[in-house]
């Protein structure tokens, strides 16, 4: 059974950083294409960043320049960090996970199959 836990997350104000973890606990990790959610009260969850199991990256319009992705496959860790954050930052992150050869839309939620539990960040202006 794959299980993904986010780590990090919190508050920051505008302009700040953070930074979120996603450990991917199971098998398999370097066949996975793994991307970062995120959720606010009221409003569809949508894409913010993917990076395949090879390497490419993928961003949403509305953060790309201020958001990097990153992976360590060696500690089967994927990395978001949060730069210039807004306060419309503010949501509910969650990492995801879907096998690699299954993949389709980088940045739609319907094309993964394995889900963490959610981070809140908070960003005050």
């Amino acid at each position: 059974q794959l299980r993904l836990v986010e780590r990090g997350g919190g508050s920051a104000q505008a302009g700040g950083s953070l930074k979120l973890s996603c450990i991917f606990d199971g098998y398999g990790y370097t066949d996975y294409n793994m991307a970062w959610f995120r959720q606010s009260p009221g409003k569809d969850r949508e894409g913010v960043a993917c990076i395949r199991n090879l390497g490419g990256i993928s961003y949403a319009d509305n953060i790309k320049g201020r958001f990097a992705i990153s992976r360590d496959d060696a500690a089967k860790t994927v990395y978001l960090h949060l730069n210039s954050l807004k306060p419309e930052d503010t949501a509910m992150y969650y990492c995801a996970a879907v096998y690699s050869r299954y993949a389709r839309d980088p940045l739609n939620p319907n094309g993964y199959d394995f889900w963490g539990q959610g981070i809140q960040v908070a960003v005050s202006s």
